[in-house]
């Protein structure tokens, strides 16, 4: 619910503040436009690089690619739903705390289950994936539950701890995309060396 001040000290004319159940979101517009924006760019990117992917990488390959791929779009999807979740006209603290810890748990629990099919880390090429892939996005889900706890009581720090989870999917995405991009050309190259060897 948003209302007009009066010209009062500390206080712009006719600047809007924010109400008892609504949520100070005027300084985090652009931050949310920044990041979602970003979000949607490399999501489209990444579309780009399953479809050279899927063309040119082995079929044995495929579970690989899916186990890298589906998880980094997953968690670039989040920074979306997160950025709508939060900017909708009608969100009130309660609504955007229900947003936020319901899209968080789904969020530690989707990383976690990874781990629990059949090969667990083992799936994975690198130990060190597992940090990438499953510890660090399961962590940037908690700080969005955690934020979104804190949005009832101190919506300011709780918007704050939100967008440092938000930030971090940011963060992992193209780390990620990046790291997927660079393994897939590695792989070609590597293999025409090696088709040229025994030819």
């Amino acid at each position: 619910m948003w209302v007009c001040c009066e010209p009062k000290k500390g206080c712009g004319q006719g600047r809007p503040v924010v109400g008892d159940d609504g949520l100070p979101l005027d300084r985090w517009a652009n931050f949310y436009v920044i990041t979602s924006t970003a979000a949607a760019t490399l999501v489209g990117l990444l579309f780009v690089v399953i479809t050279l992917a899927a063309e040119r990488a082995p079929a044995s390959q495929a579970g690989k690619i899916r186990l890298y791929l589906t998880p980094t779009v997953v968690y670039l999807a989040s920074v979306l739903y997160f950025a709508a979740a939060l900017a909708f006209p009608t969100q009130s603290r309660l609504s955007a705390a229900i947003c936020c810890c319901l899209g968080g748990a789904a969020g530690v629990v989707y990383p976690l289950s990874m781990l629990f099919h059949s090969g667990g880390a083992s799936r994975f090429y690198e130990r060190a994936d597992v940090f990438y892939y499953v510890v660090s996005p399961a962590a940037a889900y908690a700080l969005v539950i955690g934020g979104g706890a804190m949005l009832m009581h101190t919506p300011q720090r709780g918007l704050t701890v939100v967008a440092v989870g938000v930030f971090a999917f940011i963060v992992i995405g193209l780390r990620n995309a990046w790291a997927i991009v660079v393994d897939l050309v590695a792989r070609r190259h590597f293999g025409k060396e090696a088709d040229d060897r025994e030819r």
